[in-house]
């Protein structure tokens, strides 16, 4: 099979680093188009005043949550950008910045730019961290409708 559109997923953790590393080679050696995709996920807070709430998801409104909203947008665009630079030499980068859910953002971005191939990093995660935290790697794996390579991190592979 040759790759010919592939979404690579990425954050500001060094596997997934990695991850886009192993994404961009293979967008290389396939002269592939590729799609980079960081997801902002909506700002959790506590409810001071119900003790029986752990958090809540926030919509946008007020000031505050504006400036939260613009940090985040440049933040993603800063690391959209500097990932591209360092590794996106002679590709054509399509850039996804979105806010939501990360998994379920990812694979809608996937679908929409048509990729046969989604590259996303992962850490060994057990127990109970991965109970509470979950695992986006997991749950696109189960979910997407095209392909996915999971790259572990580089402490996990040897």
């Amino acid at each position: 099979m040759k790759f010919q559109r592939i979404l690579i997923a990425i954050d500001d953790r060094k596997y997934s680093r990695h991850a886009a590393e192993y994404g961009f080679e293979l967008a290389h050696t396939f002269k592939a188009e590729v799609a980079l995709v960081h997801i902002v996920e909506p700002v959790v807070i506590t409810q001071p005043n119900d003790p029986s709430m752990l958090g809540a998801f926030v919509p946008s409104m007020g000031t505050e949550n504006m400036e939260i909203e613009k940090i985040q947008e440049d933040q993603s665009k800063k690391l959209l950008d500097e990932t591209i630079a360092t590794l996106g030499d002679g590709l054509e980068v399509t850039q996804f910045s979105e806010l939501g859910s990360t998994a379920d953002t990812i694979i809608s971005c996937a679908v929409q730019f048509r990729a046969n191939l989604i590259v996303i990093g992962t850490h060994k995660r057990s127990g109970f961290d991965r109970l509470l935290m979950g695992s986006v790697a997991e749950r696109i794996l189960h979910h997407s409708p095209i392909p996915v390579l999971i790259v572990p991190a580089e402490e996990d592979m040897a």
